[in-house]
C-alpha cells in the first residue's frame, strides 16, 4: 500500500507518455504497407522513398516555424492539434486511391510529429512528480521511440493476419487517437502564463562559436543514426521481399520495430555509461550496424538484417541521447532552443535526403548496390565522428 500514492502521482506522466506513443506510432504505421500500395497504385521504389521522406520535411518545417508554440499557448492545445493532424493523415491513407493521398498523408503525419516532438517531451517531464526525474526522461524517450516501433509492428500484424490490410491499421489508429484526445482533455495544463500564438516566433537554427566543437561530431553521428532509421523504415521491406523472399508483413514490421526498440535500450544505457563514452560507443554500434547491413545486402541473409537492426538501433540510441545532452549543456541558455532545434533539423535531414538518394540510385544500379553505396557514405560519416571524438578525448582538439 505504501507505493500506491507514488503510483497515482505518476499516472498523469504515464498517460501523457501513452498519448505521445500513439501519435508517434502513426508516423511509422505505413512502413510495412508500402509494397501493397505499390501493387495497388503501381509506383516505383524511388517514389516510395520520396513519399517516406515528405514526412521529414513536414517535421522540419513545424520544428522551425512552430516548435516553441506550446510555450506560448500551452501544451494541451498544441498536442490536440497534433492529434488532429494525425487523424487527418490517417483519413488520407484510408482514401488513398491515388499517389497524392499518400503524399498528403505523410506530410500531415510530419506536421503531427513536429508538434509533438518538443511539446510532448516537455509535457511528460512537467507532469512527473518532482523535477528532472530520470524516470520521467525515460518515459518520454520510451514513448517517442517506442511509439515509432509500435507503428510498423501493429500495421504488419494487422496486414498479415486481419482483413482490409490497407484500411484496418488506420481505423485502429483513429480509435486510439480518439482515446488519446479524451485522455489529454483530462490532464492538467502545465503552462501557467499562456500568451497569444502570435507571440511565438519561428526558431532560427543557430550555432554559437562555443558550441561548434561539441556540435560537429554530435551532428554527424545524429545524421548517420537517423539515416539508418530512414533506410530501415523506407526500403527494408522492399529488400526483404525482393532478395530474401520475405513477404510476411508482420516479419518486416517486427524488424523495423526492433531498430526503434533497440534505440530505447541504447538511450536508457546513457545514464550508466556516461555521455562521452556513449557517443564513442554509439558510433561503434552504428558502424557495426552498418557493416552488418552491408553483409545482409551482399550475402542476402535475414539474420544479419535482424542483428543490424538491433546493433544499429542501440548505437543510434546511445549517440542521439548523448549528443542531445552534450549539445544542450554546452549551449548558452539564451541560445539553447535554437541550438537544439538545429540538431533536430540535422537529424531529420538525415532521415530524408539519404533515403531519397537510395531511391534515385536504385533506379540506375538496383536496390542492392544503392544500399551498399549508402552504407559506405554513412560509415565514412560515423568514422569521422568517432575519430573526432577520440581526438577530443585525447586532447588533440
Amino acid at each position: 500500500m505504501d507505493g500506491s500514492p507514488d503510483r497515482r502521482s505518476w499516472l498523469p506522466c504515464y498517460a501523457a507518455g501513452a498519448v505521445f506513443a500513439v501519435c508517434m506510432a502513426g508516423t511509422t504505421l505505413p512502413t510495412p504497407l508500402y509494397s501493397l500500395y505499390q501493387e495497388k497504385l503501381g509506383f516505383s521504389e524511388l517514389t516510395v522513398t520520396v513519399v517516406y521522406a515528405v514526412y521529414a520535411f513536414g517535421v522540419i518545417g513545424v520544428l522551425l516555424l512552430a516548435g516553441n508554440a506550446s510555450d506560448a499557448v500551452g501544451r494541451r492545445p498544441v498536442l490536440l492539434s497534433g492529434l488532429a493532424f494525425a487523424a487527418v493523415s490517417a483519413v488520407c491513407f484510408l482514401c488513398a486511391s491515388a499517389l497524392g493521398w499518400l503524399f498528403a498523408g505523410r506530410l500531415l503525419s510530419g506536421f503531427s510529429a513536429g508538434l509533438f516532438t518538443g511539446a510532448a517531451t516537455a509535457y511528460v517531464l512537467e507532469l512527473a512528480p518532482g523535477k528532472g526525474s530520470p524516470r520521467a526522461s525515460l518515459v518520454a524517450t520510451a514513448a517517442n521511440m517506442g511509439g515509432l516501433g509500435c507503428g510498423p509492428l501493429l500495421a504488419g500484424i494487422l496486414a498479415e493476419f486481419a482483413p482490409w490490410p490497407l484500411y484496418l491499421p488506420f481505423i485502429v489508429h483513429l480509435v486510439l487517437l480518439a482515446a488519446s484526445a479524451f485522455v489529454l482533455l483530462r490532464l492538467r495544463e502545465t503552462v501557467r502564463e499562456r500568451r497569444p500564438l502570435a507571440t511565438a516566433r519561428p526558431q532560427r537554427p543557430g550555432l554559437p562559436p562555443a558550441v561548434r566543437a561539441v556540435f560537429r561530431p554530435a551532428a554527424l553521428a545524429s545524421f548517420a543514426g537517423f539515416a539508418l532509421f530512414g533506410v530501415f523504415t523506407a526500403v527494408s521491406p522492399a529488400f526483404l521481399s525482393e532478395f530474401l523472399d520475405v513477404d510476411d508483413h508482420a516479419v518486416s514490421g517486427l524488424i523495423v520495430a526492433l531498430a526503434f526498440f533497440s534505440s530505447i535500450a541504447g538511450q536508457t544505457a546513457v545514464g550508466r555509461i556516461g555521455e562521452n563514452r556513449s557517443l564513442t560507443l554509439g558510433c561503434a554500434g552504428l558502424f557495426g550496424g552498418l557493416a552488418l547491413l552491408a553483409g545482409a545486402l551482399w550475402w542476402q541473409l535475414l539474420p544479419l538484417v535482424v542483428l543490424s537492426a538491433v546493433l544499429g538501433g542501440g548505437g543510434q540510441g546511445l549517440t542521439f541521447r548523448a549528443a542531445l545532452a552534450q549539445v544542450a549543456n554546452a549551449s548558452p541558455p539564451d541560445h539553447r532552443a535554437a541550438v537544439v532545434s538545429t540538431l533536430f533539423v540535422v537529424a531529420y535531414t538525415g532521415i530524408s535526403l539519404p533515403v531519397i538518394g537510395v531511391g534515385v540510385l536504385s533506379v540506375h544500379i538496383g536496390l542492392q548496390d544503392a544500399g551498399l553505396v549508402f552504407i559506405a557514405c554513412m560509415a565514412a560519416l560515423v568514422v569521422a565522428a568517432g575519430g573526432y571524438l577520440l581526438r577530443r578525448r585525447s586532447g588533440g582538439v
